[in-house]
């Protein structure tokens, strides 16, 4: 029998090719899905400037005093080992780690004045409109208090309005692997469609390569040698479809081709069946598993090799470097929501930025030069393909890290901090070398204006085109604001 994403998987997740794609002949309702959508989205008022949306998480949250909120007068109890250095933009420093950062800093928007009440690694409460958090939810990812993803409800939305029910590229792509996938916790809560159903989670990438690079230790007691990717990879590294989303080896394109033919014969004759069983939304998702796994373009976009090796290393030969050139190539073919997570690899934490200790060699050594050259590439080359005015960039955390520096573990530390943090935007209608909000001499308080993860998401929808107070319903068919409580920010758009 022919089975795409059927029954209550989600999309491309990394389980078993057996149990997402079995391809083997065609049988009565055999591309059936088990996970009914809602019918109905409130009346939309398109908005936004931007095409499509780049999301950069970076998960286990950077310090704001080491990056975008540096305290030059405060005590080195509070400003630390690293200096702020002047930036492409007057009167704006940033941390000395970010060079290649700031020189392109007039091109940003930089957010200071980001808080929520949550000092917890709560990834699912700042990409969804979900009004609470609790610990327990950080490893339950299915649980029903849940609500969709950022990526997911864009991916709704854009359905619903434009009837396009099979997408040259997926909506909704997240990089480089199932979020969390490669750590010790697998289980993360976050980018997930929660109630609009698993058929709207990310269209996940996989990643094929071997880090080179040793990376520094998450803490002194540490053992393992931990070559993360996101360190370093080997040029042939590549990109490809979650096993779930590829055809096995077996079966060629032309006899997928051929069986899809029959099978949309097969289709013509029941469509009167398929009407009084209002299986709509089942006709829309096979269209879409189809569409995706004959395609090759989402294959090509993700092929960086085709880049010259000159960009390439421009971007930085690791996992994120390299991720954040495949997002740049999947927005330019024409994917409207692409995420690229920077999350742990190997033992928990050990590409993470949750500096409980070995802060400042982690900082100085691995995760701010990595993070300074890929993304400063990024939006230099998005701008350099004419794409940046149109391509909104978001780049944020779950939370900030203390303004006391803890100098009891081996390196120093600084620990979760969520009243006040750094996040940074650029492109798709946001206004360009602006400093929002604002910070006490510690970077601990937010002094002026202050936007949440909910303020974030609304933004970011107000400029894709959706009103803040666009609903969509649960399973039990209750309306919910996208992006919860959360208000466009005016002062962030140009």
């Amino acid at each position: 029998m022919l089975r795409i994403l059927g029954s209550s998987k989600r999309v491309c997740s990394g389980v078993t090719r057996r149990d997402l794609l079995q391809i083997g002949g065609i049988g009565a309702l055999g591309l059936g899905l088990t996970n009914p959508q809602p019918a109905h989205a409130s009346p939309l008022e398109p908005k936004g400037r931007a095409k499509s949306c780049i999301f950069v998480f970076l998960f286990g949250s950077p310090p704001q005093h080491e990056t975008f909120d540096p305290k030059p007068l405060a005590s080195a109890e509070i400003q630390g080992e690293m200096k702020a250095i002047d930036t492409a933009l007057p009167g704006l420093q940033i941390g000395e780690g970010l060079p290649q950062i700031a020189r392109i800093a007039d091109r940003l928007t930089v957010v200071r004045s980001m808080t929520h009440e949550y000092p917890i690694h709560c990834c699912a409460y700042v990409m969804t409109g979900m009004p609470t958090y609790s610990i327990p939810l950080e490893t339950a990812p299915r649980a029903p208090e849940h609500w969709p993803f950022m990526g997911s409800i864009v991916d709704y939305l854009d359905g619903r309005q434009s009837g396009v029910k099979s997408p040259p590229l997926p909506r909704n792509v997240g990089l480089p692997w199932r979020f969390c996938s490669r750590g010790s916790s697998p289980d993360q809560a976050g980018p997930y469609a929660a109630f609009l159903g698993n058929g709207y989670d990310p269209f996940w990438t996989d990643f094929t390569g071997q880090g080179t690079v040793v990376v520094p230790k998450l803490a002194d007691g540490q053992t393992e040698q931990v070559r993360d990717p996101h360190g370093g990879i080997e040029a042939a590294s590549r990109f490809q479809l979650a096993p779930g989303c590829q055809l096995p080896q077996e079966l060629s394109t032309t006899r997928f081709d051929a069986r899809v033919h029959l099978l949309q014969q097969f289709d013509a004759s029941r469509a009167a069946i398929d009407r009084a069983a209002a299986l709509g939304n089942y006709d829309s998702h096979q269209q879409r598993a189809l569409s995706l796994i004959g395609s090759n373009r989402i294959r090509d976009a993700l092929d960086v090799g085709r880049e010259s090796p000159v960009l390439r290393e421009r971007y930085g030969m690791t996992l994120f470097g390299q991720s954040c050139l495949a997002a740049r190539r999947l927005v330019e073919a024409g994917a409207r929501f692409v995420s690229v997570f920077w999350d742990p690899f190997g033992p928990h934490g050990a590409s993470v930025w949750d500096t409980h200790s070995n802060h400042f060699p982690r900082l100085k050594n691995y995760l701010l030069p990595v993070f300074d050259q890929s993304y400063s590439a990024l939006i230099s080359d998005l701008e350099t393909h004419g794409l940046l005015d149109e391509t909104l960039v978001i780049c944020t955390s779950e939370h900030g890290r203390t303004p006391q520096i803890d100098s009891k573990p081996v390196g120093a530390a600084r620990h979760h901090w969520s009243r006040a943090y750094s996040s940074v935007f650029a492109g798709g209608g946001l206004s360009p070398g602006k400093v929002v909000g604002r910070t006490d001499a510690i970077a601990g308080d937010v002094v002026d204006t202050p936007i949440s993860p909910k303020d974030m998401q609304a933004t970011a929808y107000h400029l894709l085109g959706y009103d803040e107070a666009t609903t969509i319903p649960d399973q039990q068919g209750r309306p919910h604001p996208i992006a919860g409580d959360g208000k466009v920010s005016r002062e962030l758009i140009g």
